[in-house]
């Protein structure tokens, strides 16, 4: 069940992500044309102001999450209702307490954008994100009862009708009006939608709980969730710092031109790491069920099996980056906006290094591991703020994924073997290194054999060179992937898997 039920919620959650990145790509392709680059580096800007505002969320909703599998394994519906009521609570609070540092932060909008030349008042511009935000923690609660029962698929879907009819709407706005103000309105109208459908969706599935008889949450469970919610904290933090600051740093240093080139850049990065998170992230009830369930010999075996589909996901993902990136770039809007190749040889080594975190990461969240590393977060945000600001100075826009490289480094060699994998499967620390050292080196040979083979084939029209390109990446990484790993158990697993899938399609 646990298994079915991950592919169902990988499935849909992928098909969303798909959907919402192509049109995001029309989007801003759209954007681009009707508004130009300062409004998108604006854009970007608000998001990434936005985000550090949501650092105040402290990771509730995944201390909630965490401590719904059992309840709901039990059949406690009490406990269940009793949570639901203080998440509510919380989200509450959380929206209030984000509006009020938002208006704090207005007076200085002007200091992160810099010189332009947006006619529009940039604190209506700040206000109107500012107010998305904060709606998007209103009636959101409720769908963390769909993701403890491994529901994903019912969210992923809701969200997927609300990226096509938002996006759609948007792109005909935006040729219509040219306005950056009515963009933004448009984008909280449908959050409250998608929102209260999917309130509507979790109050008939599970309509108990909407009961108004509810009992305190004992004392030990309270303290549970304050306990991770401070580890999660300092998470929240380093999340951003990482996440959001390389923005602002650009911003600041760079301008608002320079931050719209690399926000288009991100968007493409930021598109395909949601698009692949959702597939772990989908499964994450499935590994809270595992660890309650299961002894550590059994959960090793399932850690071994998804971290070698980890590094073909994003082994293949990392060197596609690469080898058609900027092909893509130019076709999709124009040489104008592409970045040096060297920059995207450091943006595709970043994402590798943040992609393999996904496994290990998978078994910390559904372990709730989040206290006991909350001091690693921090280290490794202020030395990737401080690596981005002397890499940007130098380097430019590349300097921020070579800063992310360095800061990623003190998870991979101290935090996930020392907190998780030691912890959780009684393994050796340096079992963990070596692993992760021998999958980056044959990253590493993936990607020049790509880069070579590449290098030899040029065909002009960037289009044609894309999909040549592309084709590249999918006979090179694969052929490599097959000739080292097809003797595995893990590799024979995930085969046996796909073939018992199309056999049951083709008997139905």
């Amino acid at each position: 069940m646990r298994t079915k039920k991950s592919i169902i919620n990988a499935i849909v959650a992928t098909l969303a992500s798909a959907v919402g990145m192509v049109l995001g790509f029309i989007t801003q392709k759209v954007f681009l044309e009707c508004l130009g680059l300062e409004y998108s580096g604006a854009n970007g800007l608000f998001t990434n102001i936005m985000s550090m505002l949501s650092i105040v969320e402290l990771g509730i909703g995944s201390a909630i999450v965490y401590n719904l599998y059992k309840p709901i394994a039990e059949d406690n519906k009490d406990q269940i209702i009793s949570l639901m009521y203080f998440y509510r609570k919380c989200y509450r609070i959380l929206a209030a307490v984000i509006f009020v540092l938002g208006l704090i932060v207005l007076p200085f909008v002007p200091l992160f954008v810099g010189e332009n030349s947006i006619q529009e008042s940039m604190y209506l511009l700040y206000f109107l994100a500012l107010i998305d935000t904060v709606f998007s923690y209103l009636l959101s609660y409720k769908r963390s009862i769909l993701m403890a029962n491994q529901e994903n698929y019912i969210v992923n879907l809701v969200h997927m009708g609300y990226l096509i009819f938002m996006n759609l709407f948007e792109i005909g706005l935006l040729f219509i009006t040219k306005n950056y103000i009515l963009y933004l309105v448009s984008r909280i109208i449908f959050r409250v939608l998608e929102n209260l459908i999917i309130t509507l969706i979790a109050n008939k599935k599970y309509p108990y709980i909407n009961s108004k008889n509810y009992e305190k949450l004992s004392k030990e469970i309270q303290t549970d969730i304050f306990t991770k919610v401070k580890g999660l904290f300092f998470h929240k933090i380093g999340g951003f710092i990482v996440g959001s600051t390389s923005y602002i740093v650009i911003s600041t240093i760079r301008g608002l031109k320079d931050a719209g080139i690399y926000n288009n850049y991100y968007l493409i990065f930021n598109s395909i790491s949601i698009l692949l998170s959702q597939i772990f992230y989908s499964i994450v009830s499935s590994v809270g069920n595992l660890l309650v369930n299961e002894d550590e010999e059994k959960s090793y075996v399932v850690y071994e099996k998804l971290t070698l589909f980890n590094f073909w996901i994003y082994a293949l993902c990392s060197v596609g980056l690469f080898a058609v990136l900027q092909p893509f770039i130019t076709w999709w809007i124009g040489e104008k906006y592409l970045l040096p190749v060297y920059a995207v040889i450091w943006l595709a080594v970043y994402f590798y290094v943040q992609g393999m975190r996904k496994t290990i990461n998978l078994f910390k969240e559904a372990a709730g591991i989040f206290y006991e590393d909350r001091r690693i977060p921090v280290l490794e945000s202020i030395i990737n703020l401080v690596c981005a600001i002397i890499c940007v100075h130098f380097f430019g826009i590349a300097g921020v994924f070579m800063a992310g490289v360095i800061s990623s480094l003190l998870l991979f060699l101290y935090s996930y073997p020392k907190y998780v994998y030691t912890k959780l499967f009684k393994r050796k620390y340096m079992d963990f290194i070596l692993e992760q050292l021998k999958l980056f080196v044959i990253m590493m040979v993936m990607l020049g054999a790509t880069y070579g083979l590449t290098s030899l084939v040029s065909v002009g029209n960037p289009l044609l060179q894309f999909i040549v390109n592309g084709i590249f990446v999918l006979i090179v990484v694969n052929l490599i992937f097959w000739i080292l790993f097809r003797k595995t158990d893990e590799y024979n697993y995930f085969k046996w898997l796909l073939s018992s899938f199309f056999k049951k399609k083709k008997k139905s």
